[in-house]
């Protein structure tokens, strides 16, 4: 059968009808989400900073924070009650495979632009849980992994000290000793760099020092490496960063209970530890 003749057989009205259309409902808001529902708030102006977290405006972020500033609003409630709340929804999203990597750093972006404002009002850094050391392995440029894990982190309402990309070793243990940190995390892309993991532990232990644990993720990173020598835990996604903190902060969780009880602690189903 030709083109043409192919092409005249098919009915241009059925094929514009999408099939999740017809069996799933047209399209909602991301703020009609059900579970979405429950965690964006009725109440402005909160309401108004989160969605414009959640919907990725920087700018209409911004300027929500401003007038809500400007309105006599207590910043430490606009960042917990409007953006902490915008990015939990977003992250929900991205869990559940409606939202992607580039609404996470969007959204994200406007988030940190919205709690930069309160903080120049509050005069002082808001308060955190506690401080996280990210880095990127020695020799690695890749920084997307380690960029979400930040955002995850500081959303969650922990400083998050971003070490950026390619960090050496000696700048680990030296960020170790500067911030004596609940939680190290750590990213490779490829098989070459992720072998700095192993490096970083043995320098802290020359050194005498020891984190409650070390998260190891990446592209070309596996559990059975990471769990080839101590301190450390393999992390498989990077919005499981704070909930693996909160683990070691409330609960005092050392590395060895992360990696028993990992799928307890994310609330989820995970492959690799099954």
């Amino acid at each position: 059968m030709s083109y043409e003749e192919l092409e005249n057989k098919i009915d241009q009205t059925f094929v514009a009808v999408r099939y999740n259309v017809e069996i799933e409902g047209p399209a909602i808001k991301p703020e009609e989400d059900p579970d979405v529902v429950n965690i964006i708030p009725t109440e402005e102006p909160y309401r108004a900073i989160a969605l414009a977290v959640l919907y990725e405006d920087r700018d209409a972020s911004l300027t929500n924070v401003k007038k809500a500033l400007a309105d006599g609003t207590s910043p430490l409630d606009i960042i917990n009650k409007g953006l902490m709340k915008g990015i939990d929804a977003v992250s929900l999203l991205y869990t559940k495979g409606f939202y992607f990597l580039p609404d996470l750093m969007l959204a994200g972006d406007g988030m940190m632009e919205g709690v930069k404002e309160c903080e120049k009002v509050l005069g002082h850094k808001s308060e955190t849980k506690g401080t996280v050391v990210s880095f990127v392995a020695e020799g690695d440029p890749h920084d997307i992994g380690k960029n979400l894990v930040v955002m995850f982190l500081r959303a969650s309402g922990y400083e998050a000290i971003d070490m950026g990309r390619d960090v050496p070793t000696v700048d680990v243990v030296k960020a170790v000793k500067e911030y004596n940190p609940i939680f190290v995390t750590g990213t490779a892309l490829m098989t070459t760099t992720m072998t700095v993991f192993p490096k970083v532990v043995e320098a802290l232990q020359k050194e005498g020092l020891e984190v409650p644990a070390i998260g190891c993720g990446g592209g070309a990173v596996r559990k059975d490496f990471i769990e080839s020598f101590p301190m450390s835990v393999y992390g498989v996604e990077a919005y499981h960063a704070p909930k693996l903190a909160d683990a070691i902060l409330k609960d005092k969780k050392t590395w060895k209970d992360l990696r028993k009880e990992y799928a307890d602690i994310v609330g989820e189903f995970v492959s690799e530890y099954s």
